[in-house]
């Protein structure tokens, strides 16, 4: 399948793997990118840009098919030594970034001087306009489904995609609720040019996170994600547990008045408990309502290979089907 977004990265298929916290290790990406997807490294994932430079080296190892970065630009008293970041990506011969959080506008000389194309995570229109008038060569669209922060709008992608496409110049992936054909179809009949998976992606054999999470992932359904954190406008969508309960009870009991040192406990250091020790109350992690979509844990490749295999069949099939079957129908009746 070819999309303007299959073109500007060089793959095979339209599917891009969303940059996760203690998720986008090197054998995270090499999976998705050897299955004919868009791979992606989570930057701040690695505590140095040294380290950083190590995981690319790394998936280069694993890999010979394009793969990217996600780098995350955090609203914090004291940033992360981007350029340094930058620095690694470049040296490193990534030619794709997925950026996220704040603005990338500030770093985007720097992106575009090493010739690398920048995706950058949207969770509203007025964003994404302004990601392509900074240069951004393509938005992910996220919708309030979505894992982790879906902004503060509560847009679904029903509404949200079909409005990108009505505004934007640039290509745009969906993302949020993907997770199969049905996903990937629906996406690219919104004005998609593909999808970005990221819940998804975890309940494979080959994420490199403990197996709790991934059985977490299978047995829970579309009704057990919450918004942690709305009344700091840091919404968060987490899969409920022992410590987002507590979080909860802790908003509940302060209201307008909370603050992030009131739910420390429930958020940070969060991720390593989770992902590499399989505490699944630890707190707070993020989670997508498409965790109602998944009931296996299949290689990466066979998710994607299926994912393609569904694409084409509702497409050649079912909605061929129904254009065939109008035809049929507009004859009968001239006949009668």
């Amino acid at each position: 399948m070819k999309t303007a977004i299959t073109e500007l990265f060089g793959i095979q298929h339209p599917i891009i793997q969303g940059g996760m916290h203690y998720v986008g290790f090197a054998e995270m990406a090499a999976a998705v990118s050897n299955a004919g997807g868009l791979g992606i490294i989570t930057g701040l994932t690695q505590k140095t840009p040294e380290l950083l430079a190590r995981e690319i080296a790394r998936c280069h190892d694993m890999t010979d098919k394009p793969f990217g970065v996600n780098l995350t630009f955090l609203p914090t008293l004291s940033d992360p030594p981007y350029p340094e970041y930058i620095a690694a990506i470049r040296e490193g011969g990534i030619k794709a970034v997925e950026t996220a959080g704040r603005s990338p506008e500030a770093y985007m000389p720097a992106l575009k001087a090493a010739g690398i194309k920048v995706i950058h995570k949207c969770t509203s229109v007025r964003h994404s306009l302004k990601a392509e008038k900074i240069g951004c060569d393509a938005v992910s669209v996220d919708g309030f489904e979505c894992g982790g922060h879906p902004g503060e709008d509560d847009i679904p992608n029903m509404i949200l995609l079909p409005r990108a496409a009505d505004e934007l110049k640039i290509p745009f992936v969906a993302s949020g609720g993907m997770a199969d054909g049905r996903s990937l179809v629906g996406a690219l009949a919104m004005g998609a040019s593909g999808m970005n998976m990221g819940t998804r992606f975890v309940a494979t054999k080959e994420a490199p996170v403990h197996d709790n999470v991934k059985q977490a992932l299978v047995k829970a359904t579309e009704l057990d994600t919450v918004l942690v954190m709305r009344a700091l406008r840091n919404t968060e969508r987490v899969l409920r547990n022992k410590g987002v309960d507590e979080l909860l009870e802790i908003e509940r009991k302060k209201g307008a008045s909370l603050k992030i040192d009131d739910i420390l406990d429930q958020v940070a250091g969060v991720y390593p408990k989770v992902m590499v020790d399989g505490q699944m109350d630890a707190g707070a992690w993020s989670c997508g309502m498409v965790v109602g979509l998944i009931h296996d844990i299949p290689t990466v490749k066979e998710l994607i290979d299926r994912i393609m295999a569904e694409a084409e069949a509702i497409i050649r099939q079912r909605l061929t089907g129904f254009l065939d079957g109008m035809v049929e129908t507009q004859r009968a009746r001239a006949v009668a």
